[in-house]
């Protein structure tokens, strides 16, 4: 027996209420896009859980970012991983990376943050199939349903509370110089101690996020708190480092040919599958046809050097400091949106095929000024942008 559904319409908590309640045994697996968890049950409660495409689940990164191996040791394992077909945990064990027991501890982080990561999903395709357990393989743990669900509701009502007091993206944050405590003591949990090492007047929470061996949920959780402590503070907005003019002109170039090839493929997928004619295709593009894109559009080498220079007097009416920040996240902002109306309209195929054909055009420039992307990382981004589907409200 089997049944499917999405998201939108049983939410995930529900979903395991009901085989809590049931005490089903069997697999419920779980896309979103790209993204693949599957959860498996024994008599109602949840045995193991796996995540595909999704880097934040993978068991490497979780030691990675715990510190309990290099990104060296990571590629060993992958590599032996990928040629002997044992289990990446087996793996590491066998290069006496992490003990058993170790791994026992890090397997039952890892699943408990697949599953928790699943309760901010809103979309996702889902199917649920009785009796079918993973062949080979037994569960290590046995995690009650219930107080499961009850940690992901916890961590979503506070997740809600904490996004209120967190700092912008760009804005540093440094320990307070004006700490004042009654008898000049100072009590910290181990998550806010591990975290206020990581505070240095230099950092920006995304990059605190980066670093942090905690995860994000937990990281969030710390940095929140102790602000609210008044034990950390914002100071300034981090400053884009400030270009020479050639690197300036340089970077605009690679801007200029990466993303008008990316928005030329999407529109013309577009207009081939929908009709250049189309009310809802045009009403859509119309909604972008205003500030930085215009000079994105219909981008050929005859119109090159006339783009270039708007895209130059556009950018000098901002603050230097900020500019090529904000040129790349609207950038990047417009692209997930134009790709999200794609995927939304004509499906997950058609969108594979839009970033395919991205993917060849960008190959060259990116190669061309290869200092510079790799300086502001211009190719890693749009790859991940390719690589993750998403929906937005902008476009439904």
């Amino acid at each position: 027996m089997s049944f499917t559904g999405n998201l939108q319409t049983v939410a995930f908590s529900d979903l395991l209420q009901l085989f809590s309640a049931g005490k089903k045994t069997g697999t419920v697996t779980i896309v979103r896009g790209n993204i693949r968890k599957e959860i498996v049950f024994r008599d109602g409660n949840i045995i193991t859980a796996n995540s595909h495409d999704a880097e934040e689940d993978y068991l490497g990164q979780l030691l990675l970012k715990a510190g309990r191996i290099t990104k060296t040791d990571l590629q060993r394992a992958i590599y032996m991983h990928k040629t002997s077909g044992k289990r990446i945990g087996q793996v590491l064990v066998e290069m006496k990376l992490v003990s058993r027991e170790e791994l026992t501890v890090y397997l039952k982080q890892q699943i408990e943050e697949i599953i928790y990561n699943l309760f901010s999903w809103k979309e996702g395709e889902f199917v649920f199939r009785e009796g079918q357990l993973p062949a080979g393989r037994e569960g290590l743990f046995e995690l009650n349903t219930m107080n499961v669900i009850m940690e992901g509701t916890r961590r979503i009502d506070e997740w809600v509370e904490i996004q209120k007091v967190l700092p912008r993206d760009s804005q540093i944050l440094c320990v307070s110089p004006k700490i004042q405590t009654k008898n000049d003591e100072i009590t910290l949990s181990l998550e806010e101690f591990r975290i206020i090492t990581l505070i240095d007047s230099k950092r920006t929470l995304p990059e605190i996020l980066e670093v942090s061996p905690l995860g994000e949920f937990v990281t969030s959780r710390a940095v929140y708190k102790l602000i609210s402590a008044g034990l950390v503070e914002t100071t300034t907005i981090k400053e884009a480092e400030v270009l020479d003019p050639r690197e300036e002109d340089s970077l605009f170039w690679l801007l200029l040919r990466v993303y008008a090839s990316a928005f030329s493929q999407i529109q013309k997928m577009l207009e081939k599958k929908m009709g250049a004619e189309n009310e809802k295709l045009q009403l859509t593009l119309g909604g972008f046809r205003k500030g930085i894109w215009q000079c994105f559009v219909g981008v050929n080498h005859s119109d090159f050097p006339t783009s270039f220079e708007s895209i130059k007097r556009a950018m000098a009416k901002m603050p230097k400091e900020v500019r090529v920040l904000k040129l790349i996240s609207g950038l990047n902002q417009i692209m997930e949106e134009q790709l999200a109306f794609v995927y939304s309209y004509l499906g997950i195929e058609v969108r594979k095929q839009v970033a395919a054909e991205i993917k060849k055009e960008i190959a060259l420039p990116l190669a061309e000024r290869r200092e510079v992307d790799k300086k502001y990382d211009v190719g890693n981004e749009l790859y991940r942008i390719l690589r993750e589907v998403k929906l937005t409200k902008s476009v439904l």
